[in-house]
């Protein structure tokens, strides 16, 4: 399926282009309910767009207003570990693009690799390490998107970064910030593994929002990424994770994460 023919059919469900589009992880669906005049779309009617397998992904496309500015909102994203192409993972973000959309933000819950990131804080995304094997840019360049090899020296908006800092110091929310590390999954990481991931440099360890992140960037966009730490690493104890678990960490921040979304949209109001 072209991704432009799923973005003019898109145009003709919605009354205005978006700008700006969100990209809901694990646990973090929820901050979609406070889009306004929200128009729902599960992705199985979406040309092109595949089903949402994961747990407490609904597998909605949201178009609606937060904070006066039209917004896409992805509630659920596609994972590499649920047998899809990085092709079909990434589809999208290029439908995205085709619309106009300009800045994209990224949600993901993770785990903690460094013991003072906690369940429950919120990560800044500074920095990631695309650990999964494979690129969703391989293949043949789209010139009309951008071009063959993109710069990845900044794939986070410095600027928007700034933003952040700054939103959080006035509302007293306490902000983290990392490298995050994407491995395949889904099965979730080994000790050894966690302590090659700490010893690279990296804060934090999920399965998504890397491969997101370049095709945004190669399309132009800019890009804001937060973690929510859902659980420790077993590089600080034995026991098994569960989803129960993750979804909890993930509630307890989910407030302050939209908080901060709604005040970056509000700075960035044309």
């Amino acid at each position: 399926m072209d991704y432009r023919a799923t973005a003019d059919w898109f145009k003709n469900r919605v009354s205005e282009t978006p700008e700006v589009a969100i990209v809901l992880g694990t646990g973090l669906g929820g901050l979609a309910e406070k889009l306004e005049n929200p128009v729902v779309i599960p992705y199985f009617e979406i040309p092109g767009f595949v089903n949402s397998t994961s747990p407490s992904h609904l597998g909605n496309l949201l178009f609606g207003y937060l904070a006066g500015r039209a917004v896409l909102c992805m509630q659920g994203r596609f994972h590499f570990y649920e047998g899809y192409s990085m092709e079909q993972v990434v589809f999208p973000i290029r439908v995205m693009a085709a619309l106009g959309v300009k800045t994209l933000i990224v949600t993901n819950a993770a785990g903690s690799l460094r013991e003072e990131l906690e369940p429950g804080d919120i990560v800044v995304i500074k920095d990631h390490i695309n650990f999964m094997g494979t690129n969703p840019l391989i293949g043949k360049n789209d010139e009309s998107l951008g071009e063959r090899f993109p710069s990845m020296n900044l794939p986070y908006s410095p600027e928007l970064h700034e933003q952040v800092r700054n939103i959080a110091q006035s509302n007293g929310i306490s902000l983290k910030w990392g490298n995050y590390i994407s491995v395949t999954g889904p099965s979730l990481e080994t000790k050894a593994e966690c302590s090659m991931f700490a010893a690279w440099g990296a804060d934090i360890v999920g399965m998504s929002t890397v491969p997101e992140v370049i095709t945004a960037r190669h399309c132009g966009m800019e890009v804001l990424g937060f973690s929510i730490v859902t659980n420790y690493s077993n590089l600080f104890h034995n026991l098994a994770h569960s989803q129960e678990e993750i979804r909890h960490n993930a509630d307890k921040a989910a407030q302050n994460l939209l908080l901060i979304i709604h005040e970056v949209l509000v700075q960035n109001t044309n």
